[in-house]
């Protein structure tokens, strides 16, 4: 599934390069095309410290309520 727009998600790669780690949590603020999200970036403060374009495979969404089986 791919992410929506202010869906939460882990990254699921460290990207040195820009001082971001496996594991750390972001939100989707923008639709790139078809396989790529505009993802930020936040420290505890609420300051953004990056903002990058990723793909879905870079990403786990994470969920904050149990879904059911329909």
């Amino acid at each position: 599934m791919a992410p929506k727009l202010l869906d939460v998600v882990a990254l699921l790669e460290d990207l040195p390069a820009r001082g971001l780690i496996r594991g750390q949590v972001g939100t989707v603020v923008e639709i790139l095309g078809p396989d790529a999200f505009e993802v930020e970036f936040a420290d505890d403060d609420g300051r953004t410290h990056a903002s990058l374009g990723l793909k879905s495979s870079q990403l786990l969404i994470l969920h904050h309520k149990v879904h059911t089986a329909a």
